[in-house]
């Protein structure tokens, strides 16, 4: 028969409690691991959706700025301090698990993004405002302007109408060249350079009821294709303009506002030399005022 120990049985006791504990404690910490796993999941979960809210605020804050264009620059200061904000915000996402702290910046940083958001509203519409008011200042300035330059335009009309009425005015100014014949008693008239003893140069003083009635002298030059001027005398000249001017022919007549038709005549001297052949200018003027033209050809 076996011997009975007591203390081989108190030793089986405490390992059995040992063991026990042991099973305790590693459920326990089985627990514990657990939790702490979720913790880290829910924590990081949130995390990740406060990341994303964060970027999808500064995102849209950019795109609004990108829109704004110029805009946004007068609003630099509100805007530095949202992007300052946002950068402390990262650090603390990438450092600390305080999220509730963390959350409650995010949310003062997105009450700043709105208020940048009504600003930038209001800023454009304000801006909108002038720039449409600009344009209608513009267009104002624009119709004045037109409107000054069609009066300016008038007012030389009337003005170049006034200096129109101001003097009279030489027509139909033409020249026909004459051989005479039977010692100057008969003309025929030529083309030829050569045969030319007389031109006569005809015009029509032109009607001008508002000119005040009067004497007025008329010269006539007649330019040889050469430009010299056919004259009679070297005395004959006149003033036009500032300039001592030779002339071919001069008439004085009584201008009472009424039409005038005028021949002069120039006859060649027995010892000039013949007619130049080519084109032959002539030019009327009276009261320092060139008031007519016209040519003729002698071959």
């Amino acid at each position: 028969m076996e011997e009975y120990n007591p203390a081989s049985r108190n030793y089986k006791i405490i390992l059995s409690v040992l063991a026990i504990l042991i099973l305790i404690l590693i459920f326990w910490l089985f627990i514990q691991r657990s939790q702490l796993m979720k913790l880290v999941k829910d924590k990081e979960s949130e995390r990740t959706e406060l990341q994303h809210e964060l970027d999808s605020l500064m995102t849209n804050h950019n795109n609004l700025k990108v829109s704004y264009g110029a805009l946004s620059d007068s609003l630099r200061s509100k805007d530095s301090l949202i992007q300052k904000n946002a950068l402390e915000i990262r650090k603390l996402l990438d450092t600390e698990w305080k999220y509730n702290k963390i959350r409650k910046k995010l949310e003062r940083l997105q009450l700043v993004a709105q208020g940048y958001v009504h600003q930038m509203d209001s800023l454009y519409t304000v801006n909108r405002e002038l720039s449409a008011e600009n344009d209608r200042i513009r267009q104002e300035v624009k119709t004045e302007q037109n409107r000054n330059q069609s009066l300016m335009k008038d007012k030389e009309e009337l003005k170049e109408r006034i200096t129109q009425a101001s003097y009279i005015k030489a027509y139909n100014v033409t020249a026909k060249a004459y051989k005479l014949r039977s010692g100057g008693d008969k003309e025929q008239i030529t083309d030829k350079a050569s045969r030319t003893d007389r031109i006569r140069v005809c015009f029509t003083i032109g009607e001008n009821p508002l000119l005040p009635p009067g004497n007025k002298t008329i010269y006539v030059r007649i330019q040889r294709p050469d430009n010299v001027t056919v004259i009679k005398s070297k005395y004959d000249t006149f003033v036009f303009n500032g300039q001592t001017l030779p002339f071919s022919l001069r008439e004085d007549i009584s201008y009472q506002g009424k039409a005038i038709n005028l021949c002069l005549d120039w006859t060649k001297k027995d010892n000039d030399k013949s007619a130049m052949k080519g084109k032959y200018l002539i030019s009327v003027f009276t009261d320092n005022t060139a008031i007519g033209e016209g040519s003729f050809i002698l071959k």
